[in-house]
């Protein structure tokens, strides 16, 4: 599940303290970082302006759920794609697109905000993107960066444990020999 993958990947990072679940990240965002609500539907808000790689990106509505508060969805944005300029996130979904094909579970899905429309699925509900935030702890939050003079803090995050990684490293190849052929003196 979405917040599932947001967990796996946080706490491979070295962020323990990370929720398991969406609802419970949003409020870990709320208390330690600048979480930027959007009220828009249009893809081109001034709202989007701070967004930055590696935001969390929260959804509330995309399925029905009965606690305080309604979060439902969250993704990590990446940015724009090089050769289409669009907005990307990674995350895991069922049936979100990238590049206008349908993928499922964990993939890279173009960054499209909801019509505001009832769901095709199930009218009583109606999806809404609700904003996003920089993981507490990562670097220093939009907040931070557009008053200088407002001071935050965030939960110590501990330094980064190294993931393993198994790769062979290839033998290298050995060079031409290169032979020359030495000048006399009268050459």
């Amino acid at each position: 599940d979405c917040s599932g993958f947001i967990y796996y990947v946080l706490q491979r990072l070295g962020f323990r303290d990370v929720p398991r679940d969406s609802s419970e990240q949003y409020l870990w965002v709320r208390k330690y970082s600048d979480f930027q609500a959007v009220l828009s539907r249009q893809q081109d808000t001034f709202e989007l302006d701070a967004l930055r790689p590696g935001d969390l990106l929260f959804w509330s509505g995309t399925y029905v759920v009965n606690r305080d508060v309604p979060i439902t969805h969250v993704m990590i944005y990446l940015g724009k794609d090089k050769k289409s300029g669009k907005p990307l996130m990674v995350g895991a979904s069922d049936g979100r697109t990238y590049k206008g094909v349908q993928r499922y579970g964990v993939s890279v899905f173009d960054f499209t905000l909801p019509s505001g429309q009832p769901s095709k699925i199930d009218p009583t509900r109606t999806p809404r993107f609700d904003g996003y935030a920089t993981i507490p702890g990562l670097r220093p939050s939009n907040l931070a960066r557009n008053n200088p003079e407002q001071t935050q803090t965030s939960p110590p995050v501990p330094a980064p444990t190294p993931i393993p990684i198994s790769t062979a490293t290839p033998a290298p190849s050995p060079s031409p020999a290169h032979h020359h052929k030495r000048r006399s003196k009268g050459d």
